[in-house]
């Protein structure tokens, strides 16, 4: 008779116990023991952005279900080992006597690098690995490609297509009566220390980085580290985190029948707060402590009620197509890899010679983190904007709630990212997905990259002349301008015809409400006459540079070019542009690579209805996006993306010109 398993299962994007796939096929090994441990990996302590209010999430998430895992058996917890896992795992291996290691899959580009190296160590050491099982998405990312043909799901038509071929999301499943004990838990061998430098989140902290201070902890218990040990500064979200928060925060919103059959994202305020208009379930999802799988099969025993189902919004724009929306982009980062978060090299992103332009690694062609500052005025635009001082209120608000709060509505999302990139500062996609990163709570690769894709015209969505204005879009949700006056106080005595505008407001007037319109954000509260605050004003017309843009923009889709086209990597897709042309035109040849950027080195540490943006951009896009190559011929003998067509036939082929011309 065989003894019976002893297994590790892995928590990693799943913390939760209801409806764990992953967590079911490990205890259908019927296992003589079983050590739910988390791998404390210093890739995401020193290499990824994370700002504290994400970190506290998550904290929140590990401790919540290290109590529920104990609820359950008293000597079992979350086991928090503080070494990185392609180090730890072959030693606990060895030491626990373990023939079973189970984990739900991840398709993140360095996840998938990191798993392939753990079954490798594990087949080395004669564990058998239990990774077969999704759970972080409704359909595994993988099949999705694989039912698109081998391609990256660039529409909610494909996702919907392929979805076809796969079958019904599967049932929720409940989380577990029961639990094995935990074998022996002695970790009699020494700890891998990790290199702690570069350490990309030394921004972040206020104290000494502790947390590999001992492989069991500072009570050698397996705790939870805590935001002291990690020597980061205090959060500042309200938001918590753990699948008990989560479990509440979903019946809450599947008891509203009304909201939860109506929903619908682009009807929804952006400038509602405490509480907001949306579910903001997106960071449960993220960390796991919300099943995706359970989310939709709750909205649709509601929305299929037959009271409801006359009413009932529709996908794209409802609660089961936002899901799908996830899935779309899970599934483009699982078909691209790592060069879905960068323009050098992504064959479905559009090549557009921004502003701060990403650096890139020779070696591996990888973006390193830094930028090319070759213009300084647009890299003060971009520090502005991060913080909220860019003197048009509506974007400064939503930047400072992000930084806040760690979250924003998607349509504010939309919002800011719009007026850096195509509406407005025409900055590299790039800076503002890193400071997403590295502020919201809910960020995941594959959903920011595309969003910022998305938002920035170069994929997923191509009506680039559809702006965002920062007083037009605005006015539409909120006229009094109350989220406004919550997150820019300064601004909060000034009258509704001013809240938008306050650099139109007469200097005696600003006098009397207490805050000057003056300055570039510089100055200090206080630094006004007489004590008073100080606004910024405006960084820029906002109707020229809104034009500006907009013939940018027509000038790279013009060129046609995409990140993998070999005129991108030797740089000379500057020939195609004139010197003149917005952004880092200059030239004739030099790709931005680490070591010959040619420019100074950054860290990357009344509107016409055209203003009032793409409130229903989700909607238009249903049907349409950037598929692979190998769509219709275009005139120059290319292959033309599907649903380009809504906007390339307005431009002419390109033509090899000479500098200087037109």
């Amino acid at each position: 008779m065989s003894p019976k398993p002893r297994v590790i299962y892995w928590f990693r994007t799943d913390l939760r116990l209801h409806d764990s796939p992953a967590l079911q096929a490990a205890l259908d090994l019927k296992p003589e023991c079983l050590y739910p441990i988390w791998c404390w990996d210093p890739h995401y302590v020193y290499r990824a952005r994370v700002g504290p209010n994400r970190w506290k999430f998550l904290l929140d998430c590990q401790s919540d279900l290290s109590l529920s895992i104990t609820k359950i058996n008293k000597k079992s917890k979350l086991f928090v080992i503080r070494e990185a896992p392609q180090t730890i795992l072959p030693k606990l291996f060895k030491t626990w006597k373990i023939t079973h290691l189970v984990f739900e899959r991840d398709t993140d580009a360095y996840a998938k690098e990191r798993d392939q190296k753990v079954l490798e160590l594990a087949r080395e050491a004669g564990v058998e690995v239990v990774a077969t099982r999704h759970g972080r998405t409704l359909y595994d990312p993988d099949d999705l490609v694989r039912a698109n043909g081998g391609r990256p799901t660039m529409s909610i038509t494909q996702v919907q297509h392929a979805a076809e071929k796969l079958g019904d999301v599967p049932k929720p499943l409940p989380a577990p009566e029961s639990l094995p004990d935990p074998g022996d838990l002695s970790i009699e061998f020494q700890q891998t220390q990790p290199a702690p430098n570069p350490d990309i989140n030394s921004i972040q902290r206020s104290g000494k980085e502790t947390s590999y201070a001992s492989l069991s902890g500072p009570n050698h218990d397996f705790a939870v580290p805590t935001m002291s040990e990690l020597g980061l500064k205090p959060a500042s979200t309200p938001h918590r985190g753990g699948e008990t928060v989560a479990l509440a925060a979903l019946d809450a919103i599947i008891s509203n029948e009304h909201y939860t059959t109506t929903f619908s994202k682009p009807s929804t305020a952006p400038t509602a707060f405490s509480p907001q208009a949306t579910t903001l379930l997106s960071p449960h999802h993220h960390f796991g402590s919300l099943s995706v799988r359970l989310l939709y099969h709750r909205v649709q025993e509601v929305i299929h009620k037959p009271a409801n189902a006359k009413k009932a919004s529709t996908i794209p724009t409802n609660l089961i197509g936002q899901l799908l929306f996830r899935d779309m982009y899970f599934a483009a980062q699982a078909a691209l890899g790592w060069s879905f978060a960068q323009t050098y090299n992504n064959s479905h992103v559009r090549f557009i010679p921004w502003h701060l332009p990403s650096k890139i690694d020779p070696a591996n062609g990888l973006i390193t983190g830094d930028y090319v500052i070759d213009s300084p005025l647009a890299e003060k635009w971009f520090q502005r904007w991060k913080f909220g001082k860019t003197g048009f209120p509506w974007i400064d608000a939503l930047m400072r709630q992000l930084r806040q709060e760690g979250w924003i509505h998607h349509l504010g999302r939309h919002a800011v990212a719009c007026f850096l990139t195509r509406g407005g500062c025409y900055i590299d996609w790039e800076r503002g997905a890193e400071v997403f990163e590295e502020w919201l709570i809910d960020h995941e690769t594959s959903c920011n990259t595309g969003n910022w894709q998305w938002l920035s015209c170069t994929a997923f969505y191509s009506q680039f002349y559809r702006c965002y204005s920062p007083v037009a879009f605005p006015k539409k949700w909120d006229d009094e301008g109350k989220f406004v006056k919550h997150f820019v106080p300064e601004l909060e005595r000034y009258p509704k015809k001013f809240i938008y505008e306050p650099w139109k407001a007469p200097i005696k007037d600003q006098k009397q409400w207490g805050c000057l319109i003056k300055g570039d954000g510089e100055e200090k509260e206080g630094e006004g006459e007489e004590g008073m605050n100080v606004y910024p004003k405006p960084m820029f017309d906002f109707n020229e540079r809104r034009g500006i843009c907009i013939e940018g923009m027509k000038n790279g889709y013009r060129v046609g070019l995409h990140g993998d086209d070999p005129r991108v990597k030797d740089g000379t897709w500057r020939e195609l542009f004139d010197d003149n042309a917005e952004g880092p035109t200059e030239g004739t040849k030099g790709p931005t690579v680490e070591g010959q950027t040619g420019a100074e080195d950054g860290r990357g540490v009344d509107a016409a209805d055209m203003d009032l943006g793409v409130d229903q951009d989700e909607g238009e896009a249903a049907h349409v996006g950037g598929e692979n190559r190998g769509g219709d011929k275009s005139p120059r003998g290319g292959k033309r993306k599907r649903g380009q067509g809504t906007l390339d036939g307005h431009f002419t082929s390109p033509t090899k010109k000479k500098k200087g011309k037109a």
